[in-house]
């Protein structure tokens, strides 16, 4: 059963461009949100050298979310060697326990654990050149790691960052169905959900794109079968969360697409009508 939870959010100067620090109720995990200019202001804090997780959040050439995810003994020493990163960060997230608990085995098996949610939920590029080993731990370390990462999960979310975040974890499952069938193989599904439209994994979308396909869904749908997300069969091999029902209907049909009169349900109601009941 899901239950409330209360966070504590400090935002330095009044700038959350800056540095946030975040905390919540019963938790041990603490998380720091630094934009890479401000590394020398994150330095200044004595938790800046603790043990801990951390991510690395940029921008691709199209504009995609991108994340490296790493782990350091001292945090914010390993920060500081990335600004000379030939792959370009923004903000990075910075996640320690407050009371300095973490130890080697604990941060590599948290690397490993959030480089899988990271691909499973496929909301941005992961830029790690390899996957990060994961270490063998005891089962009383799982269980209490089990709780660090759901409580971390939820303050990354609430800093503005879904990447770890499935589609069935984030949105309810009773959600109603919506279904596109047309030319050159589209055949999908999918629903609404808190940040946009999933289309659910299955899903076929068209073999070919109009003449006319708008270059900025030609760039998605490129991204989507580069990175895997869609096979070489035009197949989703998993749930994607895109932020518009037209974003999703225009990668599924291959074509310019309102979103909310081509997918429709079982019964054939347009989206739009739905939310107008």
């Amino acid at each position: 059963m899901s239950v409330d939870k209360t966070i504590q959010m400090l935002i330095f100067e009044g700038n959350p461009n800056k540095m946030i620090m975040c905390e919540s109720s019963n938790s041990n995990v603490r998380v720091y949100k630094v934009s890479r200019n401000e590394l020398h202001e994150f330095e200044k804090r004595d938790d800046s050298k603790n043990t801990g997780i951390y991510f690395l959040f940029g921008k691709d050439d199209n504009n995609n979310t991108t994340i490296y995810v790493g782990e350091a003994e001292n945090i914010i020493s390993r920060l500081k060697q990335h600004i000379l990163d030939k792959n370009y960060w923004n903000d990075a997230v910075a996640i320690i326990s407050n009371n300095n608990f973490l130890n080697k085995a604990h941060i590599k098996y948290l690397e490993n654990e959030f480089y899988t949610l990271a691909y499973e939920a496929a909301r941005a590029g992961i830029i790690n050149r390899t996957i990060p080993t994961r270490s063998s731990i005891s089962e009383y370390d799982q269980a209490t790691l089990e709780g660090f990462i759901n409580d971390t999960k939820l303050l990354v979310n609430t800093l503005g960052y879904k990447v770890f975040d499935l589609v069935d974890e984030s949105d309810s499952n009773n959600a109603p169905l919506f279904y596109i069938k047309a030319t050159r193989g589209a055949n999908a599904k999918g629903k609404m959900v808190s940040d946009g439209f999933a289309v659910l994994k299955g899903s076929a979308i068209a073999s070919s794109v109009t003449n006319s396909y708008p270059s900025g869904s030609n760039k998605r749908r490129r991204y989507l079968l580069e990175n895997g997300i869609v096979s070489s069969e035009f197949i989703f091999v998993k749930d994607y969360a895109f932020n518009s029902p037209s974003s999703a209907a225009a990668i599924v049909l291959g074509r310019s697409a309102n979103g909310l009169t081509e997918w429709k349900t079982e019964d054939g109601l347009a989206l739009k009508d739905t939310l107008e009941t």
